[in-house]
């Protein structure tokens, strides 16, 4: 299998041993360098973050905005079943399609990884700095959305086949009669674009400039406010009368940007009974929510919310909500904030409600491409814009979600195989979907 990528172009050079395996795949141990080409950097970085994998044989990859070419392989994915069924079974056809489902490592690749980790965890980020990264995070995101507004990440169609709960009763009748049908990985996950995966230290304006979204950064001075603090409508504790109160179905997604998750929502499902509510750390990201074409109060409610602030409030009531979306969210969080997150919207939820999880794994190439000197802690990371990522296990996640009360109905390692024919790159990718239950 692969551990990390390959790069076969002359644009890339792999500082690094490659070592084959029996199965005519190769291991990059070592680190992997960019020859100071900022603008691969940036197209990569987007490609990610707007899970737009390279889908054509030009390889060709877009930036912010711009639509892919439909494919064959496009046309087979939109009925991919969960996680997909294309097996790479034969390693001589890797390049035959854009992505590989269920790839897994032999115990040296793993271990390689292992070694990896150590390598770039053994220098951490002195306290001081890390102290920023936590501070005045909000300003970092504000200054990202004000950049690009709503033009840098693609809508989350693929959460209607990985979470059908969240679709209306035909789309999830529609969706169990995709299960049958063969499908290639695509877009499945959140996280951001190649080139952001293969500099975990650069300090480039580039990098600087297009990862301000994913994670909390840093400042001089803190501006962030619980929402109880702040003195807006949406920041009280929720009365008796609130956003969404004679629905019948409520959805809250955290983290929500600038509404790539709530608008196919509401695309999806005609239902008058539903509503959708969506929080951001971002009040430049609520806003352009507010200021969306299909924005409907009577549908939505999009208010600012620093979800891991113990002294958060929300504008809904305990035990209101069906289902809480956690989409690449929990990783940009501090992990000692996490319990408390989980148990502030284990809350919310109504008995039998749901919180659906998707984020990060253990030895993503994302992870194994930082840099020394870029560790937070133990699996958390900062990047070189100051945005932070945390790794999860399985077991992590379990230990998590248990302790805030909830049962396990899913959790799930998601391995992807993703490839750029054109370029001939390889990317071994590792992420994590979880489903528990409030009882």
């Amino acid at each position: 299998m692969i551990l990390g990528c390959h790069f076969l172009k002359h644009g890339l050079a792999l500082g690094s041993k490659i070592i084959r395996h029996r199965k005519g795949f190769s291991t990059s141990v070592h680190a992997y360098q960019v020859r100071g080409d900022e603008n691969l950097h940036v197209k990569e970085l987007l490609e990610e973050r707007n899970h737009q994998y390279p889908s054509s044989d030009s390889g060709k990859i877009m930036s912010a905005g711009e639509e892919l070419p439909v494919t064959k392989d496009d046309a087979a994915s939109v009925k991919r079943p969960q996680f997909g069924n294309r097996f790479l079974e034969n390693p001589d056809n890797v390049f035959q399609h854009n992505a590989w489902d269920n790839v897994a490592w032999d115990p040296e690749q793993l271990e390689a990884a292992k070694k990896k980790v150590g390598e770039n965890s053994s220098q951490q980020v002195e306290t001081e700095k890390k102290e920023l990264y936590e501070a005045d995070a909000d300003r970092y995101w504000n200054e990202f959305y004000s950049l690009h507004q709503h033009k840098f990440f693609k809508d989350r169609h693929w959460l209607f086949t990985e979470f059908p709960e969240l679709s209306s009763d035909n789309a999830q009748a529609s969706a169990k009669e995709c299960s049958s049908e063969r499908g290639a990985s695509q877009e499945t996950s959140e996280p951001r674009t190649m080139d952001s995966l293969t500099t975990g230290g650069s300090n480039t304006s580039a990098e600087a400039t297009e990862r301000k979204s994913e994670d909390c950064e840093h400042g001089p001075t803190s501006s962030r406010t619980s929402r109880s603090e702040s003195g807006t409508d949406e920041t009280h504790v929720a009365s008796d009368d609130f956003p969404g109160k004679s629905a019948h179905k409520r959805i809250l997604e955290v983290g929500c940007g600038v509404g790539n998750t709530i608008f196919p929502i509401l695309q999806t499902n005609a239902d008058p009974g539903l509503f959708v509510y969506g929080c951001d750390f971002s009040s430049v990201a609520v806003d352009i929510v507010r200021q969306h074409a299909e924005y409907n109060p009577s549908r939505c409610h999009a208010f600012v919310c620093d979800v891991s602030d113990p002294a958060a409030t929300f504008p809904i009531p305990d035990n209101s909500l069906d289902l809480v979306v956690l989409i690449f969210v929990m990783s940009a969080i501090n992990p000692d904030r996490f319990l408390s997150t989980i148990r502030s919207l284990t809350r919310l939820l109504k008995p039998g409600g749901r919180i659906l999880f998707r984020d990060y794994g253990r030895y993503d190439l994302a992870q194994l491409r930082f840099k020394k000197g870029r560790c937070l802690s133990e699996n958390f990371y900062v990047r070189g814009d100051g945005t932070r990522v945390y790794f999860f296990t399985q077991d992590e996640l379990r230990e998590l979600f248990t302790s805030a009360g909830l049962v396990e109905e899913q959790n799930t390692i998601d391995k992807r195989l993703q490839v750029n024919r054109g370029r001939q790159l390889t990317m071994y990718r590792v992420w994590i979907q979880c489903k528990y239950r409030k009882p």
